[in-house]
């Protein structure tokens, strides 16, 4: 892992990014619609309005849950 980024796991996978980086930017870097997704940062719950402030660190674990109604939809709509 090269110094200027950090390692985290997101949901269970563990994953390099760029130090600085938000919560609202890992989810935007998926390319997930942040009104359909719940993120949990270490074992509690992010409020929505937090993640744009709520920096990742080195070891973090990140659990991010798809909100998902009715049946028969493709995953490719809960993407921007």
């Amino acid at each position: 892992m090269r110094p200027d980024y950090l390692r985290v796991h997101v949901n269970g996978e563990p994953k390099d990014l760029p130090l600085h980086l938000s919560l609202q930017g890992l989810i935007e870097s998926l390319t997930l619609k942040s009104e359909r997704v719940a993120a949990e940062l270490n074992g509690l719950v992010v409020p929505r309005a937090d993640w744009p402030s709520t920096e990742l660190s080195d070891g973090d674990r990140i659990e991010i849950v798809h909100f998902v109604g009715g049946g028969g939809r493709d995953l490719e709509e809960f993407r921007s």
